[in-house]
């Protein structure tokens, strides 16, 4: 069994990323019109995932910290035994929500493809698809996470728009305890209509990979990854409570967890536990309480 799981809110992101992988319009024209589960719904699937053995819940979206009841999902995560995580573009990590969560929010994954205004504009990663954070904004929220102790994690997306650039000044000031480093993902039915001219070979993948290289002696865990080897190696559950496979470059979903049960929802699936630890999936999540 693969330990870790990914819990697609689904609050309506303020960004607008081209490229984005799971903006969930088919659930939302069929099965989920508001794009959510509701809190208590949505509690009880973080309950039956941590009673199925998950170790680590990962809190993505959209943007999950525009969720309303974010931070009762952490508690019960963390409660319940399981490691918390959450994916954030960092533009709503108030120093109200970074207190509040503290004892029960272990990683904080902060996205970040480029440093370069107008890359970001032209990928839409930025507010209302048009303010951009800015490179000195970056370096703050890294600062303001860590001060809290948090475990720092970055992730960051490689496309045609950012594959020449350089961003190992930055990952060397912040030191996350990992660097994920995805190849961008075309997934149909979620950004086909967009991603096109954003897709990269494997050879420009790795030609970003060659200028981003962190030097030998320092902590930071770079872990970079195709789309053949995340197609079909997360287990990841969508927002309406059904877990989603994306083996075959679409979206399969099961029948939702709460109608039939983590493990016969699971049994839907086929996920590849061999290429998630082959990824580098396996690793030291649990935080130790110390300041990152």
């Amino acid at each position: 069994m693969i330990p870790a799981v990914n819990f697609h809110l689904w609050e309506p992101c303020n960004m607008r990323c081209h490229f984005c992988f799971a903006t969930f319009q088919d659930v939302k024209k069929t099965v989920l019109p508001k794009g959510h589960l509701p809190k208590e719904q949505a509690i009880e699937v973080v309950v039956a995932l941590a009673q199925s053995g998950f170790q680590k819940i990962t809190f993505a979206g959209g943007e999950p910290t525009l969720c309303p009841w974010l931070s009762d999902l952490i508690t019960t995560a963390k409660n319940a035994g399981m490691t918390t995580m959450i994916v954030t573009n960092g533009t709503n990590l108030t120093d109200a929500f970074l207190e509040n969560n503290k004892q029960y929010l272990d990683w904080i994954t902060l996205s970040v493809d480029s440093l370069v205004t107008a890359t970001n504009l032209k990928t839409g990663r930025a507010v209302s698809g048009k303010k951009n954070i800015a490179e000195l904004e970056y370096f703050r929220i890294v600062d303001k996470i860590k001060s809290y102790g948090y475990k720092l994690k970055i992730n960051t997306v490689v496309s045609a728009e950012n594959c020449n650039e350089k961003l190992i000044d930055f990952i060397e000031y912040a030191q996350p305890s990992r660097w994920k480093i995805f190849q961008v993902l075309p997934i149909t039915g979620q950004n086909d209509l967009k991603v096109k001219g954003f897709l990269i070979s494997e050879n420009e993948f790795n030609h970003f990979l060659d200028n981003n290289k962190t030097k030998a002696n320092n902590k930071i865990v770079s872990v970079p990854e195709t789309n053949t080897q995340m197609k079909g190696s997360y287990v990841m559950v969508d927002p309406a409570g059904r877990f989603f496979n994306n083996a075959t470059g679409k979206h399969y979903y099961s029948n939702p967890i709460l109608e039939m049960g983590c493990e016969n929802a699971l049994e839907q699936m086929n996920y590849d536990a061999l290429k998630f630890e082959e990824r580098g999936g396996l690793y030291d999540w649990e935080n130790k309480a110390e300041v990152a």
